[in-house]
């Protein structure tokens, strides 16, 4: 990893470098994604089916799109009872945490004749995007699916890429079973995006789609974009750590690596007060990373996208992680809830030595899908109010009108907008 001092110019070049895994710099794809939505949005099922035939060896048909429950009881025999197990306790965690977002609808009376609210009203169809092969994780079926179950979703659909045998890992499918999914389409890629976002004859038009995915994934999902909502446009994972002279060298190089062994473009970065713990992170890295399995895919991003900053004191390193806006910090110094309170932008925050970022990731509750890029400094994790819209509700007597009317007519007029006065004057001739 590089250890740098942290100063305006360090931070400024940092920043640079990290834009350049966003999935917007990525314009050379950007034309087979559009060719790809455009021709699932004009063919359907047929462009669909040859996608899959080209990109997943799969020879996908009507008979065959839809995972039966056959497949699925195959997979919890596959999985064994200790994944379904613990699948299952996830699920547990993650459901009760979400059920505390959950909104209701409201309703006042401020004032006689006047009836003012909120409708809160569950979107009617949500598809969740799964990626398939090596990047299949049961965790993010979890994630994404049980927010809008708990939101009350009247059905979730899910999309995932099949095997060339046809076959869904067994994890994934457990996932999908216990958090509530109604169907699952053997469909991956930019063309399971458009076909959730136009609908097809076998798949089914959605209001809102979840989900990570690979470039092609990203860069549809934002291509669909106004046809349909979406959670994010995702980029490569990243975490950082913010640590003083107090924390234990080993955990922060152990968490660092937990974020770097996703992809090549994935970043991990240390922000800390103290050389000393710099240096020693450092050593220790390059030691763990030896041996570990994914030790290329380690390599690869530590060398890229792995930064160590040095800074002078506490107040210039907290400045320097809400530029940067993680999507996922570590606080582990002397005073970890102090520190989180002056912290503006991270997508989740964890505290001390024993809340390692994997705790988030597969058992705390709080949802793993989070804002990158930067991202979290005007984004949220997706929650239960991803899958829910808002109503305003608006009632006026007679008599509450006539109160009010003469000035609103005046802001009408103010406006340019004469019609608008005119609709309230009407009422008073």
């Amino acid at each position: 990893m590089k250890i740098v001092k942290l100063d305006e110019s360090s931070k400024k070049n940092l920043l640079k470098e990290l834009l350049k895994r966003s999935p917007g710099q990525y314009r050379e794809y950007e034309d087979k994604v559009a060719a790809i939505v455009e021709d699932v949005r004009d063919r359907g099922d047929e462009a669909v089916f040859e996608y899959t035939k080209k990109f997943d060896g799969f020879d996908l048909s009507p008979e065959n799109i839809l995972v039966t429950q056959a497949e699925i009881d195959e997979a919890y025999a596959k999985a064994g009872e200790k994944l379904v197990s613990v699948i299952r306790k996830a699920t547990a965690n993650i459901r009760d945490f979400h059920e505390r977002q959950k909104e209701r609808s409201w309703f006042e009376t401020p004032a006689d004749g006047i009836f003012l609210g909120q409708k809160v009203t569950p979107l009617k169809r949500a598809g969740v995007y799964v990626p398939g092969g090596k990047a299949a994780y049961p965790s993010s079926v979890l994630m994404n699916v049980i927010p809008a179950r708990v939101a009350g979703v009247d059905e979730v659909i899910m999309c995932t890429p099949p095997g060339k045998d046809g076959v869904i890992y067994e994890g994934t499918l457990v996932a999908a079973k216990e958090a509530g999914v109604d169907k699952i389409y053997k469909v991956g890629g930019a063309q399971a995006i458009a076909a959730m976002a136009f609908g097809t004859d076998s798949v089914p038009r959605v209001d809102k789609i979840t989900g990570p995915g690979n470039i092609y994934v990203a860069l549809a999902k934002k291509s669909v974009y106004g046809n349909v909502s979406i959670d994010s446009i995702a980029g490569p994972s990243e975490i950082l750590v913010l640590a003083d002279e107090t924390a234990n060298a080993s955990y922060v190089a152990s968490d660092l690596l937990s974020q770097a062994e996703h992809d090549e473009l994935a970043c991990a970065i240390l922000i800390t007060t103290s050389s000393k713990l710099a240096e020693e992170v450092n050593k220790e890295t390059e030691r763990m990373t030896k041996e570990m399995p994914r030790e290329k895919i380690i390599s690869a991003s530590l060398n890229s996208y792995g930064y160590i900053l040095v800074a002078d004191n506490m107040k210039d390193a907290i400045d320097a992680v809400d530029e940067i806006a993680p999507e996922h910090l570590e606080i582990q110094t002397k005073d970890p809830y102090g520190d989180m309170a002056k912290v503006r932008n991270a997508g989740a925050i964890f505290l001390g030595p024993y809340s390692s970022e994997p705790l988030g990731d597969y058992w705390a509750g709080p949802n793993h899908i989070l804002p990158t890029n930067g991202t979290a400094r005007f984004f949220s994790a997706v929650s239960v109010e991803d899958f829910i819209k808002k109503s305003s509700v608006i009632s006026y007597s007679r008599e509450a009108l006539e109160a009010a009317h003469e000035d609103i007519e005046f802001f009408a007029k103010a406006e340019g907008l004469y019609a608008h006065a005119e609709s309230i004057a009407e009422r008073f001739r």
